[in-house]
């Protein structure tokens, strides 16, 4: 059996099941008894429920995983300033990515194969995004076709994350037909000229046991029969200059995944893209980088409010939503989180997920005095001298 799409078409094919399905939808569906009542205690729900290899691949790092804990470590050495005596009976978490109103300055990161954890996948997690009324990022690699996540929301903003393929012709039918669809941004991940060395895939052998057929991925000669770590081929000789071929193609704005570096940023500006999403892939590319949070300070700088900056990796709290803004961020997205909700509760479970983190960021304005997201700025923040 494969999870079937709103269309009744598979959003992919997978062999064998049993490696990477949960064990029992119904157990995910019924909830725990106890309350979930912080990211983690989802975290914890989703690894007791998910078969190993899909929870690995869910959870693993590249090389020893250093940059992935660093990410959140890295939020526990800065420190909030609050300020009192402030009239913080209204406090507004509202706020606009590229032009476009948001209720909070959360939304999702795009991550793929949605449907390994729960059967509706992508579908699930673009109706809950459009619920909260936030961003979400659809990746490449969605295992639900572009139309149905598109069709099953179609108030929700959507913007679409490209990993460059080698064959031209493909990327420009992408881009095209994510435009087509109302996709508000084109989002081009940088960091992945090679996928990175992820222990926990190899030594479950993903690649060997398991082959996904993704129907976004064809050209009109060919199908990419992709296996499930190495997935589709990505164009490794993609760089600054062939940016203009893409403003050539799409008037969707750019942004850029995966900067890290003042170098980097500068010519993001200098290439006139729109947005950079300050980002590690989550720990997952290269290992022994900058945790997202400690490189955003240096990014923010070296565009000087020439474009936006967003930030992914790391983000488990309010706390932490309210510190990336004080250094600079725009919005935030949330990786990992997003999928433990959908393997707990499906869209529900994505709800309140987004739910949970922006009524703890709405607590973290009012515990800080600030009335509006325009109030947030560096005065907030200090780190740690430990």
């Amino acid at each position: 059996m494969s999870p079937a799409t709103s269309s009744g078409k598979p959003g992919f094919q997978q062999l064998p099941l049993d490696t990477t399905l949960p064990r029992d939808w119904k157990t995910l569906a019924s909830g725990p008894e106890m309350p979930l009542v912080c990211l983690t205690d989802f975290q914890a729900y989703a690894q007791e429920h998910l078969s190993k290899s899909t929870w690995d691949f869910i959870e693993g790092g590249a090389d020893e995983c250093f940059t992935r804990d660093d990410n959140m470590a890295a939020f526990k050495k800065i420190r909030l300033r609050p300020r009192y005596l402030r009239d913080v009976q209204e406090v507004d978490t509202r706020t606009a990515v590229q032009g476009e109103e948001i209720t909070a300055p959360i939304g999702i990161a795009p991550t793929g194969f949605h449907c390994l954890v729960w059967p509706d996948g992508e579908m699930s997690t673009a109706r809950a995004a459009q619920a909260a009324g936030i961003c979400y990022i659809t990746s490449t690699y969605a295992s639900c076709p572009f139309e149905d996540i598109a069709a099953t929301a179609p108030r929700g903003l959507k913007w679409f994350q490209l990993y460059m393929q080698p064959d031209r012709q493909l990327n420009k039918q992408l881009v095209q037909r994510a435009e087509s669809l109302g996709f508000k941004a084109l989002v081009i991940t940088v960091d992945a000229p090679k996928i990175g060395n992820r222990r926990r895939d190899f030594r479950n052998q993903l690649n060997l046991k398991m082959n996904l057929l993704l129907k976004d991925l064809r050209s009109p000669k060919e199908r990419y029969s992709m296996p499930y770590f190495q997935m589709s081929p990505i164009d490794s000789s993609f760089c600054w200059n062939d940016l203009s071929w893409l403003q050539s193609i799409s008037r969707l704005p750019i942004i850029l995944k995966g900067i890290l570096t003042k170098e980097d940023a500068e010519l993001a500006v200098k290439h006139n893209v729109h947005g950079i999403i300050v980002s590690n892939h989550g720990g997952r590319q290269l290992d022994d980088v900058p945790a997202s949070i400690d490189a955003l300070t240096e990014v923010v700088a070296a565009v000087k409010g020439k474009l936006e900056v967003y930030l992914d990796g790391g983000i488990r709290t309010g706390n932490d939503v309210l510190k990336a803004l004080a250094l600079g961020a725009k919005c935030v997205f949330l990786g990992r989180p997003v999928l433990w909700g959908l393997a707990y509760k499906g869209e529900h479970g994505v709800e309140e997920v987004l739910n949970l983190i922006k009524n703890e960021f709405h607590t973290s304005m009012t515990l800080t005095g600030c009335r509006s997201v325009a109030e947030i700025n560096q005065d907030l923040v200090q780190f740690s001298r430990l």
